[in-house]
């Protein structure tokens, strides 16, 4: 429970600072605190210190996470490529998370205790290097979590800056806007019941290998073995996934893959369908992590995404905690069969009934028809991919006919405009100065400038626009600092034509 509530506790620092800095930093800190406790072990200092150490380097480490969920959308340029990146990352973790105990165990049975301390020590030390050789688009060192200041909230809220009003609300950012944001809420009540049936399986493992396979203490490491093999081969499995646009739902499916092999074993508890049910279990582990690692990065305000994921992860670890502790209650009162069946039973009835809503949310997911247009443009094209998205689902639309005057000289800056197809002139003081066609952009020198319109524009042959408004253009231009230059520096350079 000390990690489900570090982890939103530093979250809201991930998304003050530079995220790349703050998870270096965590890194150093708890190589730091594992080299102590080598030292410790090393001279035979008290174990209880050793114990601390390793709560203490726990809850340290419990916002790496988060941070990590708030800096990859600033390194991808489409939200497909934001899945494919989890995707893979995910996959790499499962194979890590399997190797990490085994090559454990060897250490342990080979050498001192305190070497093994080291060598985790390294891994941190690795684990920093790593992160210290990102660089970050443009030329600018990673900026804190925002990009853009007025992104669309939740549910079509007008979603300002994380709230600076103390240290407290906060912390509270990232739950309001998970419990505010419908889609964001069913996404964390679902990781929490795939959390609960995970925690009441770490208990029900030990009555599985001693009591129905007679295998003994030791059956646990089989088991856990096997979930680990089957959830590497998922891993390979959900990244034919990733292009299908179906986040919502296979987390969804993942879920059932969790609790319907639950009701199985409950059912015919034979050594071999037990195994088969771990397998399956092991094989929808990633379909959930995905969902769980991307859909908050799409749905979070971008300023808000370490806090937002922060939240979902907690639930997810509490969940995972209650079900740890109330497995016990549940095979006293129900009986150890009854237990799973019943974990597997509400959980999976749960998951039924919210399947229509994630698929609903896979089309909200889906990526707007005008992103890549948008993408295309030097001022957007340093925004990271969910700013830019939401920034896409923001646009007007216009279709006019040849001849419409569409901007006047001398007239109020209101909006920035994209030419989707057609043609339009550019006049001043009554002499034309260019022609723009698909793909070219007018009325930001108004906007970044807050002067009158410099030029007229007249649609040259029917022509299809899209428009941003005032607020929305310059809420995504202000917010990033190579945005701010692009802009000048295309002002500047048609204003000296």
């Amino acid at each position: 429970m000390a990690v489900a509530l570090a982890g939103p506790l530093g979250a809201v620092i991930a998304d003050k600072v530079p995220r790349r800095t703050f998870m270096i930093t965590i890194d150093l800190i708890r190589a730091t605190l594992v080299t102590a406790a080598a030292v410790i072990v090393a001279t035979d200092g008290p174990a209880a210190a050793v114990y601390v150490i390793g709560v203490v380097a726990a809850m340290v480490g419990a916002p790496f996470r988060p941070a990590q969920a708030g800096l990859i959308p600033r390194l991808v340029n489409r939200p497909d490529e934001l899945t494919a990146s989890n995707a893979v990352a995910s996959n790499l973790e499962n194979v890590a998370v399997f190797a990490g105990p085994a090559l454990g165990a060897i250490l342990v049975g080979t050498t001192e205790i305190w070497v093994v301390f080291l060598v985790n020590v390294a891994t941190f030390l690795w684990s920093a290097t790593l992160v210290a050789t990102i660089r970050m688009p443009g030329t600018t060192p990673d900026e804190p979590g925002s990009a853009t200041d007025d992104i669309e909230g939740p549910d079509g809220a007008d979603e300002d800056d994380a709230p600076s009003g103390g240290f407290g609300r906060e912390l509270i950012f990232g739950f309001t806007t998970v419990w505010r944001d419908r889609d964001l809420r069913v996404t964390s009540v679902l990781a929490g019941a795939q959390g609960f049936v995970w925690g009441n399986l770490s208990v029900f493992m030990i009555i599985i290998a001693v009591d129905l396979l007679r295998t003994g203490p030791q059956g646990v490491g089989f088991l856990d073995a096997v979930m680990g093999v089957a959830t590497v081969v998922g891993g390979a499995v959900v990244l034919t996934r990733v292009g299908k646009g179906r986040l919502g739902q296979d987390m969804a499916i993942g879920v059932l893959g969790w609790s319907l092999p639950m009701i199985l074993m409950a059912t015919y508890p034979s050594p071999v369908v037990i195994i088969g049910a771990l397998v399956l279990i092991g094989l929808s582990d990633p379909w959930v992590n995905l969902g769980l690692e991307t859909i908050p990065q799409r749905l979070a305000p971008e300023q808000a995404i370490s806090r937002v994921y922060g939240a979902v992860e907690s639930f997810l670890i509490g969940s995972m905690a209650l079900g740890a502790a109330i497995a016990p209650f549940l095979i006293h009162t129900l009986g150890f069969r009854q237990s799973v069946a019943a974990v597997g039973i509400v959980v999976a009835a749960y998951t039924v009934s919210i399947l229509g809503r994630m698929r609903r949310l896979d089309g909200r997911l889906t990526e707007p028809e005008h992103f890549r247009l948008l993408r295309s443009i030097g001022i957007f094209a340093p925004l990271s991919a969910p700013t830019l998205e939401a920034l896409a689902r923001k646009v007007e639309r216009l279709t006019l006919p040849a001849g419409t005057v569409v901007v006047t000289e001398g007239e109020e800056s209101d909006r920035f405009y994209v030419i989707v197809s057609g043609s339009v002139e550019v006049t001043a003081a009554g002499e034309t100065v260019r022609n723009e066609g698909p793909g070219d952009f007018f009325g930001e020198i108004g906007l970044v400038r807050d002067v009158p319109r410099t030029a007229t524009v007249t649609t040259v042959e029917p022509t299809e626009l899209i428009c941003l408004d005032r607020d929305d253009f310059l809420g995504a231009v202000s917010g990033t600092g190579e945005s701010r230059r692009a802009a000048d520096e295309i002002v500047a350079r048609r204003l000296s034509v």
